[in-house]
This record gives structure tokens, C-alpha cells and sequence, in this order.
């Protein structure tokens, strides 16, 4: 053995132990090196993920300590003022939002398109809604909530009653006029204004005029360009409020904690509601939604759902579907690749018109009324609780405590007291939080499920395209060669060649 080997065996073993060599020092920087990045890329992409979620939980141990204080009123409302400052950006960017993103999206979507695409999600809402309200009555029927708890009243729990003298027609009537408001309307003769933005009505409205842009053509070409710039400008601003939802959450949050008189009450009297309520949401949002994905895509749900928990916590923290509207867009066509065209056209509508978590929660709180109050429902009144909830969860407003209201229209159709409907406002800001989670998320599949409708469109449009020009292509060889078979000139040139030699050896032999 050489010395120099001796040397370099010396180098690599000290005191017995092997020395590792310069290549697996190499390939452990990599590894670091890698797992650092990963973990840097995966912050950056998770960042604003974790500081909304954060700014939950903080805002709950902020709310439990600030609630031994004993704040005054103008105190309270300073204390809420970053998340109030939320709740109005999130509320003045819903306006120009809605408008511009379907008048672009209509317009963008072919006609026959528009109308497939329309019926499909109209009849989706539709199923959906059916069964979310089928799951709120079989629930408050097995679970009965307001079996036994005749002595829970409003009184006892210091709550102001509600009252209402609108008839169901006038409650049917103004799911078209308005959206929402803080009175009902009277009983009267001539037409009553409510104070609000009628939602409903903006839908309708953009829908039509976007479609009236795609018939104009040439003409209507620069006012869609117009609306299109106008879309991708309010999403720059959606990305700027989007960064202001963690530290406005953990105010809002807080607040509605600190707000409350007597929580541990309230939650024991209503327990079983607000219990029967929650389960509903969950068995809907975790199963039912998931499985109509599941059939319609065969893809996996939850990871389609992985990438809108921005959107959930804001709806978990603001109560408004509309106000998520902006982060449920953004999210959509950015984490799960939805196309611009479908997201900004159904996203709207499902936040106007899909409101499957308050169909469970407006079933379940009519049928825990009607127990509290003794009353035996037939099946005609179920099945009129069935498709009123359905009904009125259209006009549901999508800001916080928008399906209390509509409530009133199911109590009025089946004949019980809206006294009551105090109890409900009084545990709403508990129900509400996944009432707005899971109408969100019936949002994001249905258009989920759109998107993977309209792929499958447009590849069953390729294949035909291509099996036409294929057709086209075969046919003009198989003609090219009838030329070449019947032409006469083809035909004299082949026939002069094969006679050339007969005619050379008769002119030999007469020679």
C-alpha cells in the first residue's frame, strides 16, 4: 500500500469513526438547501392562509379577555372598528364586482353556452337547496330541539320580541323587490321602498346585459373590452383588501364576543338547535356537496376544497357570502385553475340565489318553533316548510343575519307566530358562521363542476372538428385518385408506351 493511500485512510478515519467525504456533505446541503425552499415556497403560497386563520383564533382570546373589562358602548364600537372597516371595503368592491364580472362573463360564453351552462347551474342550486332543506327537517325531527323547552321563551332570556304583520304574499313579493332591510314591509296598497341593494335585481339585470353585448357583435366588441379591464382592475383591488382580512377579522371576531350579554345561557337554552343546526351544515358541506363533485368530476373534493380556505375563514369571520365573494373568485381561478369565463359568471349568481346552508338552518329553526309552540306539523306543512325554505333562500340577502328574515315567510306559510324569531337572532351569530361556510362552498363546486362540464364540451367540439377535417382529408385523396384512374389523359399516356413496341416490331418485320 502505498503512503499516499495510508495518508488519505488516516484523513477519513479519527478515533475510529469515519469521516464522511465531500460528496454526502454535498448531498445533505442539497437536502437542506431543498427542504428550505419548500418550506419558503410553501409559506409564500400559504401566507395569507395562515395569518386569516390566525387572525381567528387571536381574535377569540383577544374578545375572551377584553370581555372582563366591562367596555362602554362607544368603547365596544371603537374596539370593532377595524373589523367595521372590513365589513365596508369587503360590502363597497361587491357593487362593481358583481356588474362587471357578469356582464365580461356572459358576454364571454357563447350563446348556446350560456344557456346549457345556465340551466345546468340553476338546476344544481336547485337540487342542492331541496336537499339541504330535506336534511334540516329530517334533523329537527329526529333531534327535536324544541321538545320540552316550552318554558324557554323570550322573556326569560331578556330577549325583545319580534313582531310582524306582513302577510305571506307580501313576503313572497319582496324576495324580487329588495334583498334585504332592517324593517319589513307593511301590508298596504300602494308600493313601500326598503332601504339596501337589491342584489337579486344587479344579477338579472348584468346577466341581460352582457348577453345584449354578445348580440351586438362588432359593436358591443368595446364596451365588452371596456367591462373586462373594468373586471381585471376590481381584482387588483380585491388582492389589496385580501391582505387587510387577517388583521380586520381579529377585530371582528373579538367584537361579536365581547358584544354578547350572556353567552354560556344562551348556548345551554338553544343548545340543541344550534347543535342540530351545526350537524346539518356539516353532513351537507362535508358529504352531500362533496359526493355531487365526486360523480359529476371523479376528482377528489377536498383537495378541490384545500385551496379555499381564504375564502371559508373570511366567510366563517364576516357572515356575508357576498362580502367572500372577492376572495372566493380570486381563489377559485387562481389556487384551482376555474375558468375566468365560468368563475365570474356563476360565482355571483350562487352567491345571490344558493343559499343551501341557511335552507338548513330556516327548516330546522321552523319545525324547533313549532315544537316550542306544541304544534303537530301534517305533511302538507312539511312539504310547504320544503319548498319555502327553498323559495325564500333565493331572496336570502347574503350579509349577516339575511336568512332570519326569510324565516318569517316559512312561519307566516304554515301558520305559526313569529314571536319567536327573537331566540333565533339571539344564537345567530353562532349558526350563521357555518350557514355562510357552507353556502360558499356549495358556490365553489357548483362551479367546480361547470368548469368540468364545459372541458368536456370543448374536447367533444375538438374531436369533431377533427374527425370532420379527417373526413375532408380522406375524401379529397379518394378523389385525387378517381382523377388519376378516369382521366383520359392519364389514360392515353399509359396506353401509347405499352403499344410503342408492338408498333416497332411490325415495322422490323416488314422491313
Amino acid at each position: 500500500m502505498d503512503r499516499s493511500e495510508k495518508k488519505m485512510e488516516k484523513k477519513s478515519e479519527i478515533n475510529g469513526h469515519a469521516m464522511p467525504s465531500s460528496a454526502s456533505t454535498q448531498e445533505e446541503k442539497k437536502k437542506k438547501r431543498g427542504f428550505k425552499e419548500r418550506l419558503t415556497r410553501f409559506l409564500s403560497r400559504n401566507l395569507l392562509v395562515i395569518l386569516t386563520v390566525s387572525g381567528v383564533l387571536v381574535g377569540v382570546g383577544l374578545g375572551m379577555l377584553v370581555r372582563g373589562m366591562n367596555l362602554s358602548k362607544a368603547q365596544m364600537s371603537h374596539f370593532a372598528f377595524p373589523g367595521e372597516m372590513l365589513l365596508r371595503m369587503l360590502k363597497m368592491i361587491i357593487l362593481p364586482l358583481v356588474v362587471c364580472s357578469l356582464v365580461s362573463g356572459a358576454a364571454s360564453l357563447d350563446t348556446r353556452s350560456l344557456g346549457k351552462l345556465g340551466g345546468i347551474a340553476v338546476a344544481y342550486f336547485l337540487v342542492t337547496t331541496l336537499i339541504a332543506s330535506g336534511i334540516g327537517v329530517a334533523l329537527a325531527f329526529i333531534i327535536k330541539p324544541g321538545v320540552g323547552a316550552g318554558a324557554l321563551n323570550t322573556n326569560s332570556l331578556g330577549l325583545e320580541s319580534v313582531s310582524s304583520n306582513k302577510e305571506t304574499t307580501d313576503s313572497f313579493l319582496d324576495l324580487a323587490r329588495y334583498d334585504h332591510t332592517t324593517t319589513p314591509l307593511l301590508h298596504v296598497p300602494i308600493g313601500a321602498e326598503a332601504d339596501g341593494m337589491n342584489i337579486l335585481g344587479l344579477v338579472l339585470f348584468a346577466m341581460m346585459f352582457g348577453v345584449a353585448l354578445r348580440i351586438l357583435g362588432e359593436e358591443g366588441e368595446e364596451l365588452i373590452r371596456f367591462f373586462n379591464a373594468f373586471n381585471e382592475a376590481t381584482m387588483v383591488l380585491v388582492s389589496w383588501i385580501m391582505w387587510y382580512i387577517p388583521f380586520g377579522i381579529m377585530f371582528l371576531v373579538g367584537s361579536k364576543i365581547v358584544e354578547m350579554e350572556d353567552v354560556v345561557l344562551l348556548v345551554t337554552s338553544l343548545g340543541k338547535y344550534i347543535f342540530a343546526s351545526i350537524l346539518g351544515h356539516i353532513i351537507h358541506g362535508g358529504i352531500v356537496l362533496p359526493l355531487i363533485y365526486f360523480a359529476f368530476t371523479r376528482k377528489n373534493p377536498f383537495s378541490f376544497l384545500s385551496g379555499l380556505i381564504t375564502p371559508f375563514t373570511t366567510a366563517f369571520a364576516t357572515c356575508s357570502s357576498s362580502a367572500t365573494l372577492p376572495s372566493m373568485i380570486k381563489c377559485v381561478e387562481e389556487n384551482n385553475g376555474v375558468d375566468k369565463r365560468i368563475s365570474r359568471f356563476i360565482l355571483p349568481i350562487g352567491a345571490t340565489v344558493n343559499m343551501d346552508g341557511a335552507a338548513i338552518f330556516q327548516c330546522i329553526a321552523a319545525v324547533f318553533i313549532a315544537q316550542l309552540n306544541n304544534t303537530e306539523l301534517n305533511a302538507g306543512q312539511i312539504f310547504t316548510i320544503l319548498v319555502t325554505a327553498t323559495a325564500s333562500s333565493v331572496g336570502a340577502a347574503g350579509i349577516p343575519a339575511g336568512g332570519i328574515i326569510t324565516i318569517a315567510i316559512i312561519l307566516e306559510a304554515i301558520g305559526l307566530p313569529t314571536n319567536d324569531l327573537s331566540l333565533m337572532l339571539a344564537v345567530d351569530w353562532i349558526v350563521d358562521r357555518t350557514t355562510t361556510v357552507v353556502n360558499v362552498e356549495g358556490d365553489a363546486l357548483g362551479a367546480g363542476i361547470l368548469h368540468h362540464i364545459n372541458q368536456l364540451e370543448m374536447k367533444k367540439h375538438q374531436q369533431e372538428v377533427a374527425e370532420e377535417l379527417e373526413e375532408v382529408k380522406v375524401e379529397s385523396v379518394a378523389n385525387v385518385q378517381a382523377e388519376e384512374e378516369t382521366s383520359p389523359l392519364v389514360t392515353r399516356q399509359t396506353k401509347v408506351p405499352e403499344g410503342m413496341p408492338e408498333a416497332i416490331d411490325k415495322d422490323r418485320n416488314s422491313l
